[in-house]
């Protein structure tokens, strides 16, 4: 991957320090419309339950059952199955009541647009067979304003998810590249790069809609 593509990625690491939150432990309806992610999820909240379990099981069973019911392997069996459930419907409701459908909806335009950057670098190594594509800088330049809004927009979700008194010294975050990126799509030319400029209005637009969603009053 060319240096300026790495340049435009949103790592894991910046999502958690934008969101509060693991980007891996939101839970996204179309999260479930992916193979790959929908089983990674699944599999990684089975091992979290499966690694809270015996810290669960061993506190209730020593502090609660043996010292009132005495010993029991028949408890002890009960609680091994359903711990790993509540555990597992524990953490369904605490994202529901923690992360906000903003968030869901933002952390997927994120995906969108490292699925642009992702066709850019194919397109990159492509050129290297002999395959040139024209508008290439337009397209990083579209990229690189959707990064500060993507930025911004995570920035204002959380502000309002923690603090709303907050908003109004922060009127900054309001502030969007949605003109400079319709000038950049109209100064491009027809091809494959100005489908990709395409793709990236339309995450901007949707980021847009999202922020203004923000602003409105409950």
């Amino acid at each position: 991957m060319q240096p300026d593509l790495v340049g435009l990625e949103i790592s894991k690491g910046e999502l958690r320090r934008l969101t509060g939150f693991d980007p891996e432990d939101v839970f996204r309806p179309s999260i479930m419309k992916d193979k790959e992610k929908r089983w990674g999820f699944l599999i990684n909240e089975l091992l979290v339950a499966l690694a809270l379990t015996p810290i669960i099981v061993g506190f209730i069973y020593a502090f609660i059952i043996l010292p009132i019911i005495g010993s029991s392997i028949k408890l002890g069996l009960i609680l091994l199955i359903v711990v790993p459930l509540a555990v597992l419907v524990g953490r369904s409701l605490w994202r529901r009541f923690t992360c906000s459908q903003a968030l869901t909806i933002l952390l997927d335009e994120v995906d969108q647009y490292h699925r642009v950057v992702k066709a850019i670098d194919i397109h990159d190594q492509l050129a290297t067979s002999g395959n040139s594509l024209n508008d290439r800088e337009q397209v990083i330049a579209a990229l690189q304003l959707i990064r500060e809004d993507l930025v911004r927009a995570l920035k204002t979700e959380r502000i309002l998810r923690d603090n709303k008194t907050l908003l109004n010294s922060n009127q900054e975050l309001f502030v969007n590249n949605l003109a400079n990126l319709q000038a950049l799509q109209l100064s491009t030319q027809a091809g494959d790069y100005a489908q990709l400029l395409n793709q990236s209005l339309q995450i901007a637009l949707d980021v847009q809609a999202q922020v203004r969603k923000l602003q409105q009053p409950e």
